[in-house]
C-alpha cells in the first residue's frame, strides 16, 4: 500500500512540475514587457470629407435587406440592411472613388427613422489605402446633421477615436436611395 501511495504521489508531483513548466513556456496568454526600447507614439488628428452613396433601387443595389418583420411600423422598425456603399470625393456617384462603407444598418426606433449604424469606412485611395475606420452609433436620418462615434480603426487609423458628422445631400422617397455627406474627425497614431 505504501509503495502504491508513493508511486501515485511521485506521479502527481511530476505532473504538477511538468504542467507548471509547460504553462510557463507555451501557455502565455498575456505578457507585460517592461524592458526594451520605449516607442514614442505621436497622436495625429485627421479630417476626412467624402460622400456616401446608399443605392437600394435598380438591378445592382449597394444595400440590400437581409432581415426584418413583414408587418412593421410606418418607419420600418426592425428592417436590417447589409451595405457595401461607394465613398466618393464629390457628391456625384461618378466622382472619384475613395473607399467603401461596409457593414449593417437597422431601423432601431419605433417612433422615428433612426438607424443603428455598424460600419467600416474602408479606404482605397492615397495615404489611407488599406486603412479603415469603424463607426458604431445612432443615426436619426431626418435630422439635418447627425453625429456618430468612431470606435476604432486599422492601418493608418489604428487606435482611432473621434466622430463622424453626416448630412443628407439627396434622398429619393420613392426608391430610398441617398447621398450623404460625411465629415470625419479622427484622432489616431
Amino acid at each position: 500500500m505504501a509503495t502504491r501511495f508513493s508511486i501515485c504521489l511521485l506521479f502527481t508531483l511530476n505532473c504538477i512540475i511538468f504542467s507548471a513548466f509547460y504553462d510557463s513556456v507555451n501557455g502565455i496568454f498575456c505578457e507585460e514587457i517592461t524592458e526594451g526600447i520605449e516607442i514614442k507614439h505621436v497622436e495625429k488628428r485627421s479630417h476626412l470629407h467624402f460622400f456616401f452613396h446608399d443605392v437600394i433601387s435598380g438591378n445592382k443595389p449597394s444595400a440590400v435587406k437581409i432581415a426584418g418583420p413583414t408587418n412593421s411600423s410606418a418607419y420600418g422598425f426592425g428592417a436590417t440592411m447589409m451595405m457595401d456603399d461607394a465613398l466618393t470625393e464629390g457628391a456625384e456617384i461618378s466622382s472619384k472613388l475613395v473607399g467603401r462603407a461596409q457593414g449593417i444598418y437597422a431601423i432601431a426606433a419605433q417612433e422615428e427613422l433612426a438607424l443603428l449604424m455598424v460600419m467600416n469606412l474602408a479606404f482605397t485611395e492615397g495615404a489611407y489605402n488599406g486603412s479603415s475606420i469603424s463607426v458604431l452609433g445612432r443615426n436619426p436620418v431626418f435630422n439635418d446633421e447627425r453625429e456618430m462615434p468612431i470606435v476604432g480603426g486599422s492601418g493608418v487609423f489604428r487606435f482611432a477615436r473621434g466622430y463622424a458628422m453626416a448630412h443628407t445631400v439627396w434622398f429619393d422617397y420613392n426608391t430610398g436611395d441617398a447621398t450623404v455627406e460625411y465629415n470625419v474627425y479622427v484622432s489616431h497614431y
